[in-house]
């Protein structure tokens, strides 16, 4: 063999040897694409497509079936669970969507919100206040009117979707999702050991409250240091007394005012009850009148429907019933009354990137479906009649609001404007328990605060 032919085999072999690393080099890890940040797909949707090469389709993720994710705030921690279990039910139906449910803690979340909706990183559906607490987010231009793009807002009563409604430019914003009624739970067991039956009257109630406190009972579990259940307790005991739905008719026409003797007395009745409420009733929380309730030491909790939830989560086996304080002597309205109003809703963010996808989920949110789901899961009444609740407590709600609803006045009319009616009211009750105002300062209070932005609409 010639040097020449030696020369050109050992060329020969050399080019084979290097072909044959490169293959060997191809073969290596499949898995390297899935160790990449979950962002690597948004990222190269930016950048130019890179060379085919016969392994792409295997290692690298694809983005067109990637689903959309929409946030959803919400103020209520404790429904977290239920939440995720219904919107579980919106992600099998719309397969190209992932409902993420962030709730935040409830006192802190108006200034949360606030700030999210200013920003590009806030939610794509907002849990919205109702009446004035949606105003400002509606002057702020944060949210999509939803009046002409929402099918299921007609399943919805005007006095529904008042709550949710632009005061100024008459828009809707939001899908309602809830109502609350007031009235008071009692513990069946300490009626039944005591021979009490629920009050037809006044006098019947007052003998419930001389009863119980004979035995030993907190006869009230009134939480008179967390001021905004004041209101509450006023309206239950005393919207038959100064009127109900006929006072609201007067004083929102200029007719009347908050100084009338009547809702004077109304308050009044606060304050006649007070001996039947917990000993320093100004330093007893809202969460320790529920600890009294559940724990069997008071007989009765006056409140809303939103307690149902707590109640069977918290205290499983303790009876409950639940009643409307009869009316007073001397009452306005002849009959009980029962306080409510619409709890609040479900918009749309103005700077939400799926607007499209959001406005559908809200949608949703105002079927037959959705509303079953919410009543059964999250032990709250809907504002769609369809939604029928197997709860017996929640059974009676219904009732009450069917047969003698009135609206909890400082929040259906007075929240729109500084400073608000409830605020007002509650400090000022709260007050008249310290020694420190009577009914008639109480009074003139709410209505010189209120007269600083309400105009009555005369006819």
């Amino acid at each position: 063999m010639t040097k020449k032919s030696v020369f050109a085999i050992l060329i020969v072999l050399a080019l084979l040897a290097t072909a044959l690393a490169g293959c060997g080099k191809q073969a290596q890890p499949t898995a390297a694409p899935q160790q990449q940040p979950t962002a690597a797909p948004q990222q190269q949707a930016t950048q130019p497509p890179a060379k085919p090469t016969t392994q792409a389709p295997a290692t690298q993720p694809s983005t067109t079936n990637k689903p959309i994710t929409l946030t959803v705030w919400s103020w209520r921690t404790e429904d977290e669970k239920a939440y995720n279990e219904i919107f579980a039910v919106y992600e099998k139906e719309h397969p190209g969507v992932k409902v993420e449910f962030v709730p935040f803690v409830a006192t802190d979340y108006n200034n949360i919100l606030a700030t999210g909706l200013t920003g590009d990183k806030g939610p794509d559906v907002v849990q919205l206040r109702a009446y004035g607490g949606l105003q400002p987010l509606v002057e702020a231009g944060q949210l999509v009117p939803l009046d002409g793009k929402v099918k299921t807002l007609k399943n919805f009563t005007p006095g529904i979707l008042k709550g949710a409604t632009g005061i100024k430019d008459g828009h809707i914003y939001g899908v309602p999702f809830g109502i609350q009624v007031v009235a008071a739970y009692y513990n069946k067991d300490i009626f039944n050991k005591l021979g009490l039956s629920e009050p037809k009257t006044w006098d019947d109630f007052i003998n419930i409250l001389k009863t119980t406190k004979k035995a030993g009972y907190v006869p009230l579990a009134v939480p008179a240091k967390d001021t905004w259940m004041l209101p509450i307790v006023h309206d239950a005991v005393g919207a038959p007394r100064y009127g109900g739905p006929e006072f609201e008719k007067k004083v929102l026409a200029g007719e009347t005012d908050f100084t009338d003797p009547n809702y004077v007395a109304s308050i009044k009745l606060v304050k006649d009850l007070q001996p039947y409420m917990p000993d320093n009733v100004v330093g007893v929380s809202y969460q320790d009148a529920r600890t009294l309730f559940i724990t069997g030491q008071a007989a009765i909790f006056i409140g809303g429907s939103f307690e149902v939830g707590f109640w069977r989560a918290q205290a499983p086996d303790l009876k409950i019933g639940v009643f409307r304080v009869p009316p007073a002597p001397n009452s306005v309205h002849n009959g009980p009354l029962a306080p409510g109003w619409m709890d609040g809703s479900y918009g749309v963010n103005a700077k939400s990137k799926h607007q499209e996808e959001a406005i559908k989920l809200v949608e949703w949110m105002g079927t037959p479906e959705f509303a079953q789901m919410f009543t059964e899961k999250i032990k709250q009444l809907s504002p769609l009649p369809s939604a029928k609740p197997t709860d017996p407590l929640l059974q009676k709600f219904a009732k009450f609001y069917a047969e003698t609803p009135t609206p909890y006045l400082m929040l259906v009319d007075f929240r729109y404007g500084n400073p608000q009616g409830h605020v007002l009211l509650g400090n000022g009750i709260q007050k008249m328990l310290m020694g420190e105002m009577t009914p008639e300062q109480v009074a003139q209070s709410v209505q010189d605060g209120l007269s600083q932005w309400f105009k009555p609409k005369k006819k």
